[in-house]
């Protein structure tokens, strides 16, 4: 691995998680968990979302199906988007989850342009993948081309002076402080243009 690509990193991560299968959502059972967490009765509800009361109670009970109409008003009375809808609760979430990754303590990964060291790794499922990086990278010649993958990311100068390559911008140099959020399908690069290497905190979606 010639270049900063998060993806044997974010692989790392799933194969030391513990996903499971995710179960088909019962959107009736959804709509009335959704209803009752509110207090609501059906007939409150089905006002809410300017349905009538017996095709609400259709929809909770799986007798019919909803139209796409009929799913916006739901989720506008539910005060909620529609993605929202078909978003199951997961019963068995912990809440409250904390990873505490001392200095240096962190798994590292080292490449000849690179050192990467793997952070919060003893959380479980986790949607974002933080690391902290050294960059070695001096010239964008280096690269064998863009890096890109899915998802997002954050990047946070911590020492030295990089500059932030990207597809559709302008270079950028950035110094201890800066940061940079970006689309992480857009073709990007680091180099470092201090003396000394520069170390940065990354953060990508891994969802």
């Amino acid at each position: 691995m010639s270049q900063l690509n998060p993806g044997p990193l974010i692989r790392v991560n799933r194969e030391n998680s513990d996903y499971q299968d995710i179960e088909p959502l019962d959107l009736g059972e959804r709509v009335r968990e959704l209803r009752t967490a509110r207090k609501w009765t059906l007939e409150q509800a089905a006002q809410q979302a300017g349905l009538a009361r017996s095709t609400l109670s259709k929809i909770e009970n799986g007798q019919m199906s909803p139209t796409y109409e009929a799913l916006k008003k739901l989720a506008i009375g539910l005060e909620i988007t529609v993605p929202q809808l078909f978003t199951p609760t997961r019963s068995d979430q912990i809440n409250g989850r904390m990873a505490v990754t001392k200095s240096g303590g962190g798994t590292e990964h080292a490449t000849a342009t690179y050192e990467h060291e793997l952070l919060s790794e003893t959380l479980a499922n986790k949607q974002m993948l933080p690391y902290r990086a050294r960059i070695r990278s001096r010239s964008i010649e280096e690269f064998d081309g863009w890096v890109r993958h899915d998802g997002e990311e954050f990047l946070y100068v911590l020492t030295g002076i990089i500059k932030l390559y990207t597809e559709f911008y302008e270079p950028v140099e950035m110094r201890r402080g800066d940061s940079a959020y970006y689309d992480a399908a857009m073709g990007h690069n680091v180099i470092s243009v201090s003396d000394e290497d520069a170390t940065l905190l990354w953060v990508t979606s891994v969802a």
